[in-house]
């Protein structure tokens, strides 16, 4: 039961740590688009490279957005058992 705890605390860790990577690639994002929009050009540029990056990966991003959701539909689904579980030993109790 410990590695259990274990593998969960190491989730949480690296959750936390995607976490701070994305806030600081959206705080570092934001700085360099406020620069960017004083030229419209740069910024024509970088939504043509943007747009070309997606439609070359855009079959990894779908199969990577289907992964998420198919993920997410597990985690809500056992949220659900989860829930039913605890209302049932609660009626039990009583």
């Amino acid at each position: 039961m410990a590695h259990n705890h274990d593998s969960k605390s190491m989730s949480m860790g690296k959750q936390v740590m995607a976490g701070t990577l994305a806030t600081a690639t959206v705080s570092t994002g934001g700085k360099l688009m406020s620069k960017a929009a004083k030229h419209p050009v740069l910024v024509f540029g970088l939504g043509m490279v943007a747009g070309f990056f997606v439609y070359k990966y855009r079959k990894d991003i779908i199969a990577s957005a289907n992964k998420t959701i198919d993920a997410g539909k597990d985690f809500i689904l056992n949220q659900k058992e989860n829930l039913e579980d605890i209302v049932a030993e609660a009626k039990e109790d009583k």
